[in-house]
Parts: C-alpha cells; structure tokens; sequence
C-alpha cells in the first residue's frame, strides 16, 4: 500500500480491526519513510456478470431495474416488499455465484418468473406476458396451463 502522503511503497500495518457487518477490515497502517499513520478499508469486490441482450448488446447489471420489474408485476397483489426484496437478493446470489462473465437476459428472466412463480401467480402470468410477447388469449392460457402443472407436481411431492 502506498503512502497518501510521500508515495513510498513501504508501508507497515500497526493495526487490523474487522467492521461491526463483518464484510470490511480496518487497517491501520504506518509509512516507514515519513512514519505518519493512516487508515485503509479492505473489502471483498464482487463483479456482478454483464448482461447480454437480445440484440447482443452488452449492459451493466442493474439491481434497481430487478427490483422494478419484479414491482410492476406484482404492482397491486398482496406480496411484502420484504418478499420482493428477498426474492431480488436470490436472484442477485445466483448471478454471482454463477461464477459467468456474462449472462443472457433470457436467463435473468428466467430467473425472475421462477421466484414470481413462489411469490404471487398473477404477477407470475403478468410477467410472463411481457417476458414472452404474448400476442394472443391462447398464449395466456399456455401460460396458465405451465402454472398449474408445476403446481401439480408440488401437490404430489
């Protein structure tokens, strides 16, 4: 680590202290040139995948845009945000335990309609309208269909 204020690269840690959270360590540190003190923050950096959409275009993960997807279909429907809120963290645990660069959007959506699924099924079928360009009643009733069938398989397990 080098020193904020001479630039030496020979810097000594006096001091190391884990954060109340646990994710961040405290250090303090000494230069052994000028011998001032300061303190550095080690956290672990996580790199959420790239997304990759449709027309192949590349975009950052956006967490926030998640999150506002999952509200809008679940817009109205009795589902805690807690809910929302947790089924947006598995997802995110997902992504990054994936270990992938790069993921496509289809598998985000995916993704998505699976914890839509366990959360609400008229958000789920909402969803999925969208996801999927459903451009007909039949669709629809397709979609209701795959819903009751999972939860068929449920029933008997």
């Amino acid at each position: 680590m080098k020193c904020p204020f001479c630039s030496c690269a020979d810097t000594q840690v006096v001091d190391s202290r884990v954060s109340e959270e646990g994710d961040t360590i405290r250090r303090r540190r000494r230069c052994t040139a000028c011998d001032r003190r300061f303190t550095t923050y080690e956290r672990v950096d996580l790199m959420m995948p790239a997304i990759v959409k449709r027309n192949g275009t590349r975009v950052d993960f956006d967490p926030a845009k998640l999150r506002g997807s999952m509200a809008l279909a679940l817009r109205k429907r009795p589902v805690s945000a807690s809910a929302v809120d947790a089924a947006a963290a598995r997802i995110q645990e997902r992504l990054l335990t994936s270990g992938r660069r790069e993921v496509p959007s289809d598998y985000i959506g995916e993704l998505v309609m699976s914890e839509l699924r366990q959360l609400d099924p008229v958000a789920y079928v909402r969803f999925a309208s969208v996801y999927r360009s459903f451009e007909d009643i039949r669709e629809f009733v397709q979609a209701i269909d795959e819903f009751r069938g999972a939860d068929d398989v449920d029933d008997k397990a």
